[in-house]
């Protein structure tokens, strides 16, 4: 079972606090700061996906991706493959809630994705990569190196 799978109720505005958070320690700390707390975070927060990585198992990385985008009703394409998972979000959800909350999103909003992926993969045999799109649009991979 999916370690980090919650079942309450749903409270989107999470994700405001999250957009003023990444704000803050970039304004604060600096860049470089918030890419190493977001990774860290990858590798850290999210430990049994980056330790099935380790052990060459996407499978909770795969069920976090479905659970989390199926949640918050975003608009997703996964393809999967022993070497590879490609996760294309076509609508973010946070990006969705924050423009409906009359926010500006975070210029680090797809920074934070980038490296907390980059954290779960971090000393495995996993590498992932982000390609920006456009705004909510983007292409996540997660390729495994042999």
């Amino acid at each position: 079972m999916l370690r980090y799978q919650e079942n309450n109720e749903l409270h989107m505005d999470f994700h405001g606090t999250t957009n003023a958070t990444l704000e803050y320690i970039a304004d604060k700390y600096g860049v470089e700061a918030l890419e190493m707390i977001l990774r860290r975070t990858g590798s850290r927060v999210y430990k049994s996906i980056h330790d099935k990585l380790a052990a060459g198992d996407a499978s909770e990385l795969i069920e976090h991706l479905n659970w989390f985008f199926n949640r918050e009703k975003g608009r997703y394409n996964l393809s999967v493959s022993p070497e590879k998972i490609v996760f294309e979000v076509l609508e973010c959800p946070a990006i969705r809630h924050l423009r409906k909350l009359g926010m500006e999103p975070s210029e680090h909003v797809c920074l934070q994705t980038r490296c907390v992926n980059e954290g779960m993969c971090e000393n495995t045999m996993w590498r992932a990569s982000l390609e920006i799109i456009g705004e909510g649009h983007c292409i996540q991979s997660f390729k495994k190196e042999l």
